[in-house]
């Protein structure tokens, strides 16, 4: 069993780095709909790759950091917003969620063959499945709850402002992240 308590290595803090600078970048691509407050952005890509190609720590990790640049005031979420303020408000609970969803994918990844192994025929298939759960399942549930919170809706109108509208693109992120996750070996 591999002992976690001691910490992350020199290249996984690289890699940690990388997928938050990913996910900064692809926070850039926004765009708003009509019907709510949360814009499209290319951000949960971001969570999918990390949690897909760094495993659950490293993933996790890298999605901290997003989280914790943003708090600080660095313009990296959605449009280039940040601080705390984004974070409580209606949108915030995606923000956060990105740390559990990341390392529920690695996990997922994780618990399945290795490149050349008998199960390495359905590695999209479990990288799709593993970023629908993590990248989008978790994701939408905090981030529906907490827009349902904030913004006094009920759990339906939130679901249909919050979820709804970012399905298919969600959908074809998955698709994307599964197709880039299963040409690249897992090293952890």
């Amino acid at each position: 069993m591999e002992d976690r308590r001691r910490g992350l290595t020199v290249n996984e803090l690289v890699l940690a780095g990388f997928f938050a600078a990913v996910t900064s970048v692809l926070a850039y691509i926004k765009i708003p709909i009509p019907i709510g407050p949360v814009p499209i952005s290319g951000q949960t890509l971001g969570v999918m790759l990390s949690g897909g190609l760094g495993g659950p720590v490293t993933g996790a990790a890298a999605q901290a950091v997003y989280v914790l640049l943003g708090l600080v005031g660095i313009p990296v979420f959605a449009g280039g917003t940040s601080g705390p303020g984004v974070l409580l408000g209606p949108t915030g609970g995606y923000l956060w969620s990105f740390v559990p969803g990341a390392y529920v994918i690695g996990f997922l990844l994780k618990r399945h063959g290795k490149v050349g192994s008998p199960e390495a025929k359905y590695r999209y298939l479990k990288a799709f499945t593993a970023c629908m759960i993590g990248g989008v399942g978790i994701v939408y549930v905090c981030g529906v709850s907490q827009l349902a919170l904030v913004a006094h809706l009920g759990i339906v109108r939130a679901v249909v402002v919050g979820a709804l509208p970012f399905l298919a693109g969600d959908v074809m992120k998955a698709l994307i992240a599964a197709f880039v996750i299963s040409r690249f070996p897992r090293n952890f």
